[in-house]
């Protein structure tokens, strides 16, 4: 069956903390807002987050993962915005006069959506054991930190017994301290690189408190079993990441939990050919989030991945009002530019000369620094700076300024405090 609907100002894709902003945003601005969410039921991954800590900075209060989606989910349904759940967008275009037309797979059978500008929510991916090259054959008891997370907080299954966590991001060490709660032996969280890659917070909370080693410049080579995971071995790294003969270890195990890393979810923007920054893996944005094509928006983990729920929030609110105020027009942009080897990424990483005011840029440091200061120069005057006691990659900053003049450069520059 095919369904042909109306067409709306705004359509978000992906119902988390990014998308259910947006849409709220877009529906302030008296936008006509339709968000489609390929799961049953909206708000992401915070489903199954059922840990504390989240909404510190925009609530000011401890929420857990459901109990901060709900208050966005309840403020959804009292606007009466139109939703989809259980949708998946099989293509998206633009179209010559303007606008888009979404192909979308429901229950009710293929839907075709129009609207005038769209919003890309889509959350992101973990990467898997393939993706980091690990050897071995593909035994049962290799997962993912998330999928380890979903068994145990949503369907009450125990997915291991005795496990090894590679990767010390923040949902690898928040899944040591729940297996450990559940009754799981952790035998170690095991790292790469020289220094945890996820928030000094959760080394504190998760490992320290529970006694859960921590082992740095250590990975795992090579997964053992055939049917179900036997052992790994790890092995000690060099400054080059590379195995030290001679390291090797065997640790037995039934299961190996992946905690390394995330890719932005970005086939949608790959269809409309939105150009992507290699640095974030998401799109390149201006201060309003609109990315390479326009009347394209892109918010939340899709753009780039962030510490706290709090700015994925923010940016689908920022990038929901945008998206409700579009109209074609011409544009003139300035890129931000900084040094690599002192910066991961920065983002936004371009302005708009014709759309002035306040805006935020969210930045990494590229590698462990103390006492340093990071400036944000406009028209190569100092518009912005901060100091800092220690800049990590693992944590992300931010600099908000409001240009009193026309933009015409913008820099971001790290320099030892004097």
């Amino acid at each position: 069956m095919v369904i042909s609907m109306k067409r709306y100002d705004v359509i978000v894709l992906g119902g988390g903390p990014a998308g259910l902003a947006a849409a709220i945003s877009a529906s302030k601005e008296n936008a006509s807002v339709l968000l489609i969410e390929r799961e049953a039921k909206m708000g992401g991954i915070l489903k199954q987050c059922i840990h504390d800590g989240f909404g510190l900075l925009r609530f000011g209060e401890r929420l857990t993962g459901p109990e901060y989606a709900d208050r966005f989910l309840k403020e959804l349904l009292q606007m009466e915005i139109d939703y989809r759940t259980s949708a998946f967008v099989l293509n998206a275009k633009k179209q010559l006069g303007g606008g888009f037309r979404l192909e979308i797979q429901t229950q009710d059978g293929i839907l075709y959506e129009e609207c005038n500008a769209l919003v890309l929510a889509c959350g992101c991916r973990e990467k898997t054991a393939r993706q980091v090259w690990i050897h071995g054959d593909r035994p049962a008891g290799v997962y993912t930190a998330g999928t380890a997370q979903h068994f145990v907080n949503l369907m009450g299954c125990m997915p291991t017994k005795k496990c090894v966590i590679l990767g010390s991001g923040d949902i690898g060490m928040i899944m040591a301290r729940r297996l450990t709660l559940e009754g799981a032996e952790v035998e170690g969280v095991y790292e790469i690189k020289d220094a945890p890659a996820g928030l000094a917070r959760n080394v504190a909370q998760c490992l320290n408190d529970y006694h859960i080693p921590l082992h740095l410049s250590t990975t795992v080579t090579r997964v053992i079993g055939t049917k179900r995971v036997e052992a790994v071995e790890v092995c000690q790294v060099d400054g080059s990441m590379q195995p030290i003969a001679g390291t090797e270890r065997i640790i037995d195990c039934d299961a190996l939990i992946l905690s390394v890393g995330l890719l932005p979810e970005n086939e949608i923007a790959e269809q409309l050919g939105v150009a992507l920054d290699p640095a974030t893996k998401g799109p390149y944005v201006d201060q309003r989030l609109m990315t390479s094509v326009p009347g394209v928006f892109c918010c939340g983990n899709a753009l780039h991945v962030n510490d706290l729920v709090d700015y994925v929030s923010e940016s689908g609110e920022l990038a929901g009002k945008a998206a409700a105020h579009y109209a074609p027009a011409e544009r003139c942009r300035v890129k931000l530019s900084y040094r690599k080897g002192d910066f991961l990424y920065a983002v936004p990483q371009y302005y708009d000369m014709e759309q002035p005011g306040a805006f935020t840029v969210y930045f990494r440091s590229r590698t462990d620094r103390r006492s340093q200061s990071v400036t944000l120069l406009v028209n190569d005057q100092a518009e912005k700076k901060k100091n800092y006691l220690r800049l990590l990659p693992s944590e992300m900053e931010t600099l908000t300024v409001t240009p009193k003049e026309k933009v015409r450069s913008l820099q971001l520059k790290m320099e030892a405090r004097q």
